[in-house]
């Protein structure tokens, strides 16, 4: 069996820190960490004390830490980043997600909101012109048949006519339409209830959970699944006009309302 050996400086780095005295410690650090690509690397002291005596009750500070750094995941969701930290994501995702769905003892949500109504949603950006795709008919508008790692894919047909600064705003302001969106949700199934707004979560919650990415043209979309309880949670069936249909035309309607009207910047008006 054969294998490439590491590069001298790796192995000699390695080689050192496996003979520190320190490196139990250090190799608690990175198992704690999570195997984190990108580790944060933290240094200084803490102390807690009694708010009514100032008895020291905890004290701690980084400087009998290996280096005299404290070593923590950094957090980052993109595998480009951190594999391992992004890994440990998408599985707390996958199953709170799924305790949603299905409900999960361990997360105290009860298996009866498996029958409460649910929609995913997907809520993309308009068009700020035509670009490169692969529809159904396999031709692109261009006349071409793109492969599917095409670079061409998502950008411009016409460069010169595509709204790049309408693009650039919906990016940017994306957050917040979607806040207005859960807004407006909230108001039509209060109409939907014939209940005023001030008063739906009286009578109705709404739960989500969901994820932003970019489409191949470099706009950002969501996807949620967004969930119908009673007023006291998942634990609560939600009231009886909370139907399915109700829920979906609610989500159809809030996302026709919102829009958002930015200032006017040089020649382009808001």
């Amino acid at each position: 069996m054969t294998g490439t050996l590491p590069a001298p400086v790796v192995l000699g780095d390695a080689l050192r820190v496996a003979a520190s005295p320190d490196f139990q410690r250090w190799a608690e650090q990175i198992r704690r960490t999570g195997g984190c690509a990108r580790p944060i690397h933290l240094t200084g002291s803490s102390t807690i004390r009694d708010a009514v005596t100032g008895e020291i009750l905890h004290s701690y500070t980084t400087t009998a830490e290996p280096g005299g750094r404290l070593r923590v995941a950094c957090g980052n969701r993109r595998a480009s980043r951190c594999p391992a930290c992004a890994w440990t994501y998408a599985g707390d995702t996958f199953h709170l997600i799924r305790a949603g769905l299905t409900g999960d003892d361990r997360r105290a949500v009860p298996a009866s909101v498996a029958t409460h109504p649910k929609v995913f949603a997907t809520l993309t950006a308009p068009s700020f012109g035509p670009v490169h795709n692969r529809p159904d008919t396999g031709r692109c508008r261009c006349g071409r048949t793109h492969d599917a790692d095409a670079p061409e894919l998502g950008t411009p047909l016409n460069p010169e006519s595509y709204d790049y600064a309408a693009a650039v705003l919906f990016n940017n302001h994306a957050g917040d339409l979607w806040r207005r969106f859960t807004i407006y949700l909230r108001r039509e199934l209060a109409r939907r209830l014939a209940v005023p707004v001030s008063r739906l979560r009286e009578t109705l919650r709404l739960s989500y959970g969901k994820v932003a990415e970019y489409q191949r043209r470099g706009a950002v979309h969501f996807h949620a699944i967004i969930r119908l309880d009673g007023p006291n949670g998942p634990g609560d069936p939600p009231p009886a006009g909370a139907t399915l249909d109700a829920l979906g035309d609610a989500i159809t309607a809030a996302a026709r309302r919102v829009e958002i009207t930015v200032p006017a910047t040089g020649p382009h008006p808001a």
